[in-house]
């Protein structure tokens, strides 16, 4: 199921453990094998699974600020979903999330056992940003920022963090961590009482947002980039 694009494994997992999946009318269980020929229901609808050797599909996407990583919205935002094009055989899962003002990299693929590994906690995926913030940060912040800072979720820090230029008032960095946490970035900044006035992701892994790349583009990986993408979690998965 996750293979075919439905989920993440460990989303698919849930699903299964809460009765919510069927094979031929009876309730699935973890590590059931099915064919083609079997009924696949999920929360009551019928779904189809891909089998074979359907290949792994990765898009480079530049968000630009102003878009949702979700498929709906109550307040009807554009989506980045709505930029994807169709995907036969499955559905396209974003790679971890940007908020609603943050622009750059974003992956999508077709394969939720990439997805997951990707953004699991344990294969500590580094992800980079560029981050303009209001005034100069002092060498004590930096060594803070770097060190650990408390946040409502737990402590966080920054792996490194690198002078990116600018004058005046407005001062560019960039960041590396590997975390995914919600609005991470801009947390970390402001509990030192910090403004970050943009932020854009830079580098997921081994793949570096393309220079080339416009605004509300995207491109398909190559089959080498991909292959690097995989052997990037390939190692730390156990």
């Amino acid at each position: 199921m996750a293979q075919s694009g439905l989920g993440s494994r460990r989303d698919m997992e849930a699903l299964i453990a809460a009765g919510l999946v069927t094979v031929n009318g009876e309730v699935a269980t973890t590590g059931q094998r099915v064919g083609p020929a079997d009924r696949i229901q999920v929360r009551g609808r019928p779904v189809r699974l891909s089998f074979g050797e359907a290949g792994t599909r990765v898009l480079v996407y530049h968000k630009p600020p102003g878009e949702i990583v979700s498929r709906a919205d109550p307040e009807g935002r554009a989506s980045v979903f709505d930029h994807l094009p169709p995907i036969k055989g499955g559905r396209w899962i974003a790679v971890g999330r940007l908020d609603f003002n943050t622009s750059g990299l974003l992956l999508f693929t077709n394969s939720g056992e990439l997805a997951e590994k990707l953004m699991h906690p344990r294969n500590e995926v580094e992800r980079e940003y560029a981050v303009r913030v209001n005034g100069m940060l002092s060498q004590e912040q930096r060594r803070q920022l770097t060190l650990s800072v408390e946040l409502e979720d737990g402590p966080a820090r920054f792996d490194s963090i690198e002078t990116g230029g600018g004058t005046g008032t407005n001062r560019w960095y960039k960041v590396m961590l590997h975390e995914g946490r919600n609005r991470e970035v801009r947390r970390i900044f402001e509990s030192l009482g910090l403004t970050v006035s943009r932020l854009m992701r830079v580098r997921y892994g081994p793949i570096a947002l393309p220079p080339q790349l416009r605004q509300g583009k995207l491109r398909d990986l190559s089959a080498e980039e991909i292959a690097a993408l995989e052997a990037e979690v390939a190692t730390k998965t156990p």
